[in-house]
């Protein structure tokens, strides 16, 4: 078996992702913590719901709303012209959540500025807040069901999260810049394997048809809906563990800044 060491050059970020990680998970067992990462979570759910889009939109299918409630949970509503356009865009949420986490820890290693990709994240929010969780409701309105309320909270938390990123982008100094790109990381795994504990609980025979991407999957295949939780465990623990390993690895990696850039 091959044994894998941690380079030299990679501990100063690992020290921080430890940080970023042992801060997270304090916060499960503190009273009332979830307020503080409640802006996280609902970029974590923009992530989810965004990966529902791309996935759609990838593979032909039209999108009809993106909305986000003040609960995290989120909805989107699409048309698909295959059931493979099905299938991906079912299965997009869970394992999009997951392979933007470790997307971030590879651009990390690869020492990308953290100031450009929150302005990417920032940007990407935005657009899926304005093009499909404003727009796209206007232009369907005569055929989705999608209140004026449900609307309100997707535009108005995405426009905050959007701003917020961008400030950080902006004004923090680059050591919180890269701790919070270390921080959006590493909750975007955890809250994707979290998610994934909470809807394969939800999939079992004993709590009933509730609705979820797994049971999506099981209605157009016929597959259990636990089954295809397992599939998108096992699929993002493999992410994981290669994101991982790239991450200890040596690497050389070379800082893109923007105009702004400490």
């Amino acid at each position: 078996m091959k044994k894998y060491k941690v380079a030299e050059d990679a501990k100063p970020q690992i020290f921080l992702l430890l940080i970023a990680t042992v801060i997270t998970i304090a916060l499960w067992f503190i009273p009332y913590a979830d307020y503080l990462v409640y802006p996280i979570r609902l970029f974590v759910t923009f992530v989810h719901e965004g990966s529902h889009v791309l996935a759609a939109l990838l593979t032909g299918g039209s999108i009809e709303s993106l909305t986000v409630s003040p609960d995290t949970s989120g909805l989107v509503m699409f048309r698909y012209n295959s059931q493979i356009s099905q299938l991906i865009t079912s299965s997009a949420g869970y394992l999009g959540s997951t392979a933007f986490g470790v997307l971030l820890l590879v651009m990390i290693r690869r020492a990308y500025s953290a100031r450009i990709v929150l302005a990417a994240s920032a940007i990407f929010v935005g657009a899926m807040t304005l093009l499909f969780g404003l727009f796209a409701p206007i232009w369907n309105v005569f055929s989705v069901n999608v209140s004026f309320g449900s609307v309100a909270f997707t535009v108005v938390s995405g426009v905050l999260l959007t701003a917020g990123l961008l400030a950080i982008a902006r004004y923090a100094s680059a050591r919180v810049a890269q701790f919070a790109m270390s921080f959006l990381a590493v909750q975007c795994v955890l809250n994707a394997l979290s998610d994934l504990k909470t809807v394969f609980y939800a999939s079992s025979p004993f709590a009933g048809a509730m609705q979820t991407d797994a049971l999506n999957m099981a209605n157009a295949t016929g597959l259990p809906a636990v089954a295809w939780v397992l599939i998108w465990i096992g699929i993002s623990v493999l992410m994981i563990s290669v994101g991982l390993r790239v991450y200890v690895a040596n690497q050389k990696g070379k800082q893109y800044d923007l105009p702004f850039e400490d």
